[in-house]
């Protein structure tokens, strides 16, 4: 079963939450918890210093974008099974045991370490 808590404090479409690796935060963590939220993503945004989740995805696209992406697939223990940059106006391949996918602007997961077998934790509380 996956690792998410529903959380609604800043409304249905969008929750905040803490991205963590080894008991340490990585990010502020927005969690798209609907189709509208899923299908608007981080367009119209310049940048951005966290990430996003996609619960219920297999691919994303990256069309309308003003940055790149790093884009990884995750299993339904939230380990990474694939990471992949992408670039703006792009379409990702379809993963098949995907249960969600993660976004961060291009260049975050390198600095995080988040790579293929990586195991992530999603928390609503930052100790």
């Amino acid at each position: 079963m996956p690792h998410l808590r529903r959380h609604h404090a800043d409304g249905p479409d969008l929750t905040n939450h803490w991205l963590v690796k080894d008991g340490i935060v990585l990010a502020s963590l927005e969690v798209a918890e609907t189709r509208a939220a899923r299908t608007r993503g981080l367009l119209g945004r310049d940048g951005f210093d966290g990430a996003m989740l996609f619960p219920k995805t297999k691919s994303v696209h990256s069309f309308g974008m003003h940055f790149g992406l790093d884009v990884a697939f995750l299993d339904d223990e939230n380990t990474v099974q694939r990471v992949i940059s992408l670039p703006p106006n792009r379409v990702s391949g379809f993963h098949l045991h995907s249960w969600a996918v993660l976004e961060a602007e291009a260049g975050a997961f390198e600095a995080w370490g988040i790579e293929p077998g990586v195991q992530l934790e999603i928390t609503e509380e930052c100790e």
